[in-house]
């Protein structure tokens, strides 16, 4: 059974790398101040540049700026700014002794993905690190799934789930013909995650693998 697992909201608690980081950016671009950084929660989980352009309605060419501006604070200090949610490890852990095959596939830069991941000592756990291009040849969950799908042998989608907390992993994993787990200790809501088609959802770390080493 394969596993691919976002990153932001799913592993980690990211919230104030990635708003500090947006607020960076917006104010040196379009010279928006936010102090609250709560109003910011809602550029967790989709590509950034998407993220700018429908939050704050700039065009593609501004929104551009803004996520270069973006990386400029986040690849010094925002990577840094993260923790594992509590449970991760050790449910990484039980699930690679049980012999499930791991991965992440997630919308944030690879490079950074996998910084992350090693920084926190649990990339040793997963088979590849799937994660957007900085060109952004490969951006949206759906093309990142597909990276994912390429590089690991022997993949099946019906021997296989998404796990993540936004919607995009549900819609992305739908267009592999992937079932996709919601997790709800992340940035989604469970409204969200269910109108979007989840096929199951936890509260948990330990309600997910528990289910996982049942029913897999």
């Amino acid at each position: 059974m394969y596993l691919l697992f976002d990153l932001d909201g799913t592993l980690t608690d990211s919230q104030l790398g990635i708003t500090r980081s947006v607020a960076y950016a917006l104010e040196k671009v379009i010279g928006i101040k936010e102090n609250d950084l709560s109003k910011l929660t809602s550029y967790i989980g989709p590509p950034l540049i998407d993220g700018f352009m429908e939050n704050h309605g700039l065009d593609v060419e501004k929104a551009k700026e803004c996520v270069k501006a973006y990386r400029e604070r986040y690849e010094k200090e925002g990577i840094f700014e993260l923790e594992l949610y509590d449970g991760i490890e050790k449910m990484v852990e039980r699930l690679n002794k049980a012999g499930f095959r791991l991965a992440v596939a997630t919308s944030k830069p690879e490079i950074f993905a996998k910084r992350i991941l090693e920084n926190k000592g649990i990339a040793k756990h997963f088979e590849t690190i799937c994660g957007a291009t900085l060109d952004g040849t490969v951006d949206s969950k759906s093309e990142v799934i597909a990276q994912a799908k390429s590089r690991l042998v022997n993949l099946s989608v019906d021997r296989c789930f998404m796990i993540g907390d936004r919607k995009h992993d549900i819609l992305g994993a739908k267009q592999h013909e992937i079932k996709a787990i919601g997790v709800l200790w992340g940035f989604g809501s469970k409204e969200e995650l269910e109108k979007s088609g989840a096929y199951k959802l936890f509260k948990t770390p330990v309600e997910l693998v528990n289910w996982l080493l049942k029913e897999c």
